[in-house]
């Protein structure tokens, strides 16, 4: 099958999912095949919204792409950074969080141009909408336009390895943070390459800095405790 084909049959499909959509959950006609040496009909024609074209683009760009073999199919929103970035600590990992929900001001899980405009005016690397976009452009693996969290990940990962250009906005990002990217997330390893050939070491330690937390909890449960007992014992002393 052509690419020229598939792009009308894909286009169809998806007009007639986002008219859908935008009926609200109205019934529509099941498409039928059309006969032998006869252009199928079209659907009725309905004035589309800009949103609806917008996602029409998007859905069939992406599917051409991925039949192409130009782009991966896209990755479950649902991943663990410990396992998919050993090479960063326990300690990078909270520090990268917590500043992600910094700027995540839409509590959406992504961060999007205008956060990320709002970012980098913070960090003192203002960009251009155009320097913006590509920025976002250069990790945006599922191709909507804005950051999540592995994305977001992806521009320290990026910088770690010495994979971004030196005029690029994610490497201003990187540096303007006030997270050390190449002492914390690489271990001390000369490059980036050189971590994975230290996954041992890296699990030991993860455990030993899970075991530090687990143990410190441990004593402000116990120093918790303590001062329990020794209010109830005053509590005590006073009722006598």
């Amino acid at each position: 099958m052509s690419s020229e084909e598939l792009a009308c049959k894909l286009q169809r499909r998806l007009r007639l999912e986002v008219r859908a959509e935008t009926d609200q959950g109205d019934p529509q006609p099941a498409p039928c095949d059309a006969p032998a040496g006869h252009p199928e009909p079209e659907p009725p024609a309905r004035a589309p919204t800009a949103s609806a074209d917008s996602e029409l683009n998007l859905k069939l760009s992406r599917r051409l792409d991925i039949h192409q073999g130009t782009v991966r199919p896209g990755r479950s929103k649902v991943f663990n950074p410990y396992t998919e970035f050993p090479e960063f600590s326990r300690r990078l990992l909270k520090d990268l969080e917590k500043m992600f929900k910094t700027y995540d001001a839409g509590r959406d899980g992504f961060i999007d141009l205008m956060e990320l405009k709002l970012m980098m005016e913070k960090l003192g690397a203002p960009q251009t909408h155009l320097g913006l976009k590509s920025m976002i452009k250069e990790v945006d693996e599922d191709f909507d336009g804005k950051l999540s969290f592995r994305e977001f990940l992806l521009i320290f990962h990026k910088a770690a390895a010495g994979e971004l250009q030196e005029d690029s906005g994610l490497l201003a990002l990187a540096k303007f943070s006030e997270i050390d990217v190449a002492l914390e997330g690489v271990r001390g390893a000369k490059n980036f390459f050189e971590a994975k050939a230290q996954a041992l070491s890296c699990s030991s330690k993860f455990e030993a800095e899970l075991k530090a937390e687990q143990e410190e909890r441990k004593r402000e449960e116990e120093a918790r405790r303590l001062r329990q007992a020794a209010f109830q014992e005053l509590k005590a002393a006073f009722s006598a």
